[in-house]
């Protein structure tokens, strides 16, 4: 999807990075798009002229003031797909191949899929319910930034097994709506597959896999 195609299928605070190899990057949300390297948000980075624009953490970030940020490359196999799960932090998550997330839309109340490209990041806020699919037969390499909860913290994803679990000991009044996030859960899970690769994709992949054997190793 495209232009405004895409800003309308966004749910709020769910935000797309495009990442093209002439050094542009775009932003897109529900409110629109824009440049990413617009230079008011942009900072100094290592040397005069050099620039950089924070995602998670910022200037001040250090042992004494940290991010508390995890950054990991992921490997999915091909025509797979994760457990619709939900995460305590936002994440980010650039895509180096062809994929699909699912996400739950709380204003429509249903689930929409955000197909992915090489080069796209999304920023999924914390606790939006989503999955993660590979569109490709081969593998996909995902690299995910997420603030605040490494892969053993319980409230790293959050599935909805996991919420009913927790909404059946949960107190009346408590801070988290469990049974309202394991039904937005359950939503993601049942929407309709993103299907496979297009075939203008497919030939996209073989022009890319071309370019890589002309530029060699690096």
């Amino acid at each position: 999807m495209r232009g405004t195609e895409a800003s309308a299928a966004l749910p709020d605070g769910v935000e797309l990075y495009s990442l093209t190899a002439d050094g542009t990057a775009l932003l897109t949300s529900r409110t629109g798009r824009g440049d990413l390297l617009d230079p008011a948000a942009l900072l100094p980075f290592i040397d005069s002229g050099q620039h950089a624009r924070y995602l998670v953490g910022d200037a001040l970030t250090s042992p004494e003031r940290p991010s508390n940020a995890t950054y990991k490359l992921g490997l999915m196999r091909g025509h797979s797909a994760f457990t619709p799960h939900a995460h305590g932090g936002e994440h980010f998550v650039l895509s180096l191949g062809y994929a699909a997330c699912g996400l739950y839309d709380e204003q429509r109340q249903e689930a929409v899929t955000v197909r992915l490209t090489p080069g796209v990041m999304i920023r999924i806020p914390a606790l939006l319910p989503h999955s993660f699919a590979n569109r490709g037969a081969g593998r996909l390499l995902i690299l995910a930034a997420n603030t605040g909860f490494g892969i053993d913290h319980e409230d790293y994803a959050i599935t909805a097994e996991e919420a009913e679990r927790r909404a059946a000991g949960e107190p009346a009044g408590a801070e988290l709506d469990y049974p309202a996030l394991a039904k937005a859960l359950h939503a993601v899970g049942s929407a309709p597959s993103p299907g496979g690769m297009t075939w203008r994709e497919r030939v996209a992949q073989a022009a890319r896999r071309l370019a890589v054997s002309l530029e060699g190793p690096a």
